[in-house]
């Protein structure tokens, strides 16, 4: 079973279900408690979160911030066409890795500014490299670059003739803070100023992490073998003082909850093999799919996922395959708002 992939997720009728703009306030939205002990499932509100939790329990938060990635550009011919750009190539930021659609070695873009972006080569991930005519620094990006949103919520906004408001400050966290993700960790979408208090105030800690969200988040598993699939690394970092605060938590009998599979992914990164985490730099490459061993948490606060998506095969690695598509038909059943603006879940 562990080596399968998890085409019954597939045949899910999700697509009406896209959510296409947040929920308002974020905690307002639903949340799915999901028991692995008994295999009970309870639909709450995720501003219920400060009475499902204790002071036994510690959040680990992924503090990355999105930065405006997408660029919007022409090829000669007057297509319209656009870059996201993934990561820089040169200190002087004139060159640049980034995914494309329908572009090829030696095609020239026309970017904002007056730039002009030229495609050097196609990369082994599929990803492209860019040089620029000028810098892209953050001053350029500043004024030129856009928030990345993901293709559903825009192909269901278009699809269902709908407007939303501007998504820079919607499509975060409201405790980011380090720029270098070019998508969020919307499991944390849900948190509100006030809800993080009444959790404070419910005795329940909270650790901050950090975890650059890129293309290996959102790369979709095409392999029926999921061991085949490769994840591309990310950046991540848990500093002295997070890696003492979880230690010691959990020394004293207390449980980690990790918020996002990008907290997650970063706990198990540093994750010695008896749970303790260690500080530092690292580049995340685990690929969490069913069968693994978690180290470190004790329960997992996540979104509604993607088929095919490393984030689903995480969440059925620690839920359990059969368990979680019981709770996925249950979220369709019960008309439950998916993927990144949508509902989550907790499972214990």
């Amino acid at each position: 079973m562990t080596g399968k992939a998890l085409n019954e997720f597939s045949g899910l009728e999700i697509e009406p279900l896209i959510a296409d703009r947040p929920a308002e306030p974020r905690d307002s939205s639903r949340l799915l408690v999901v028991n692995r002990g008994d295999g009970s499932l309870r639909d709450r509100s995720f501003s219920d979160l400060p009475a499902l939790l204790t002071p036994r329990d510690l959040l680990v938060l992924n503090t990355s911030r999105v930065w405006k990635a997408r660029l919007e550009a022409a090829k000669t011919t007057g297509g319209r066409c656009e870059v996201l750009l993934t990561s820089p190539l040169s200190a002087d930021r004139l060159s640049w890795n980034g995914l494309c659609r329908k572009v090829r070695p030696g095609q020239v873009l026309n970017c904002p500014g007056a730039v002009e972006a030229r495609c050097l080569h196609s990369n082994p991930d599929g990803s492209y490299a860019f040089s620029f005519s000028a810098p892209l620094d953050e001053a350029y990006l500043a004024a030129n670059g856009a928030v990345p949103l993901p293709q559903y919520i825009l192909k269901a906004r278009k699809k269902r003739g709908v407007s939303a408001p501007p998504d820079e400050d919607k499509y975060q966290t409201v405790y980011a803070a380090q720029p270098g993700s070019i998508a969020a960790p919307t499991a944390g979408f849900h948190f509100t100023p006030e809800l993080l208090s009444g959790l404070q105030a419910a005795g329940v800690k909270v650790a901050r992490i950090t975890l650059h969200i890129g293309w290996g988040t959102f790369r979709m598993v095409r392999s029926q073998d999921p061991a085949a699939h490769v994840m591309l690394e990310e950046e991540c970092e848990i500093s002295p003082e997070t890696a003492a605060a979880i230690n010691a938590h959990r020394a004293e009998g207390g449980r980690v909850i990790a918020v996002g599979t990008s907290s997650m992914r970063t706990l198990e990164t540093f994750a010695a093999q008896d749970g303790a985490i260690r500080p530092g730099r690292a580049k995340a490459g685990l690929f969490i799919r069913p069968g693994y061993g978690f180290r470190t948490a004790g329960a997992f606060i996540t979104n509604l996922h993607v088929p095919d998506s490393a984030p689903l095969y995480m969440t059925a690695a620690f839920a359990g395959r059969n368990l979680l598509f019981k709770a996925y038909r249950h979220a369709v059943d019960g008309k439950y708002r998916f993927y990144s603006y949508g509902d989550s879940m907790l499972v214990l």
